[in-house]
């Protein structure tokens, strides 16, 4: 199933790279595609699980979904996450 989640703090490509990067380590999902005006991201999903692994994993690197508060403590570790992305390239 196509499965796309709104998230917070995405501002660039450094930040859709570190995004991609660490997606593509779950196995429960595919296609995976960053819409950096609309802030989305876009992934084929074998069943909820991948779902919640995904949502789980962005939440972890600064990206909560829309429906998640943007702490302090997100909008932080999305700058670190943004910057390692620049650097990953």
């Amino acid at each position: 199933m196509q499965t796309t989640i709104i998230i917070q703090n995405l501002k660039c490509g450094g930040c859709a790279n570190t995004i991609t990067n660490n997606l593509e380590n779950i196995d429960e999902i595919s296609d995976i595609q960053i819409d950096l005006e609309k802030s989305t991201v876009s992934f084929n999903c074998d069943n909820e699980i991948g779902v919640v692994k995904v949502e789980t994993k962005l939440k972890a690197l600064g990206y909560p979904s829309i429906e998640d508060e943007n702490s302090f403590s997100s909008k932080a570790k999305s700058f670190v996450s943004c910057a390692t992305g620049k650097f990953s390239k």
